[in-house]
């Protein structure tokens, strides 16, 4: 009778012993099988497989990523100036300034063809701000803005980004326990290679992180009395286009006049220095000149 309980409970115990390590001689011999048949290298996981490997937690709900980008024509008295103005605008805002061109003026009224474009980069949330400060500048005469949610992207990215920062741990510790030369080449060749491709997947978030953090302005200036590229817009644009202009080209003309008055005045200087003595000299002429007597009639008959 006792013999067949102590029978009984060995086998049970030989049961229960078989069925703990079951799982891990199963996971030994298919790390040994991989060692003795060639590397085995992870592929990386891919989001949403039930068996991938765990990846860090995407929130379901995470903030919108907005991309917003602007543009603004307005015109001024100095372009040169309001270009300088406008950078100072930005940086106190806590922007950066990308791009600069500045046209200095071809035409003789001082005017024409004279002109600065900016690329400006401003933090998103100080771009109505900036925006509105322009009027202080001169006449807004146009205003664009246009917004492009890139949240799907974001959240794709740092999914990616996610996936292959585990396949490189996972290879990084294969080089560790590789056992073989051939599986520590294999290993590291495979980790250069997700390496490439996280440093690449990274530039790109940063990218992307950079353009929702600092939203994009354009901003085109142009002295005023100078009509814009499209025209004026309505009866009162024009006129007031038209109003500017003429009191530029008074202003020009008055320049110029002022410029030209003491070379007239020499000239007529000249002119009067030159004529007043060949006049009186063709007066004394005319008064010496003889009178040629006059012939005798003849006798007629």
């Amino acid at each position: 009778m006792w013999r067949r309980l102590g029978t009984a409970a060995a086998a049970l115990a030989v049961a229960v012993l078989v069925g703990c390590t079951g799982p891990s001689g199963t996971a030994s011999g298919g790390a040994d099988g991989g060692a003795a048949g060639g590397p085995v290298v992870p592929e990386p996981a891919v989001p949403g497989d039930p068996g991938a490997a765990p990846t860090v937690p995407v929130d379901t709900d995470p903030d919108r990523q907005v991309v917003t980008t602007a543009t603004a024509s307005v015109a001024v008295e100095d372009p040169a100036d309001g270009a300088q103005r406008v950078s100072v605008l930005v940086e106190a805002a806590g922007g950066r300034v990308e791009e600069r061109t500045e046209q200095a003026a071809s035409g003789e009224d001082g005017v024409d063809g004279a002109a600065a474009d900016l690329v400006v980069r401003v933090p998103a949330d100080a771009l109505t701000g900036v925006l509105a400060d322009l009027e202080d500048l001169g006449d807004v005469e146009s205003v664009s803005v246009s917004r492009s949610d890139v949240t799907a992207t974001a959240v794709d990215l740092d999914a990616r980004i996610a996936a292959l920062q585990t396949s490189v741990a996972r290879l990084q510790a294969l080089m560790d326990s590789a056992a073989t030369t051939e599986a520590l080449l294999a290993a590291e060749d495979a980790l250069s290679e997700r390496q490439a491709q996280l440093e690449s997947l990274q530039s790109q978030r940063a990218l992307l992180a950079d353009q929702v953090e600092l939203s994009t302005l354009s901003v085109h200036l142009r002295p005023f009395g100078v009509a814009p590229a499209g025209g004026p817009e309505g009866f009162l644009d024009g006129l007031g286009t038209g109003w500017r202009a003429l009191v530029t080209a008074l202003g020009a003309a008055v320049v110029v006049l002022g410029v030209l008055l003491p070379w007239l005045a020499v000239a007529v200087l000249v002119a009067a220095g030159v004529l007043v003595p060949l006049r009186l000299m063709r007066r004394r002429s005319a008064v010496e000149a003889p009178v040629p007597p006059v012939p005798p009639v003849p006798p007629q008959g």
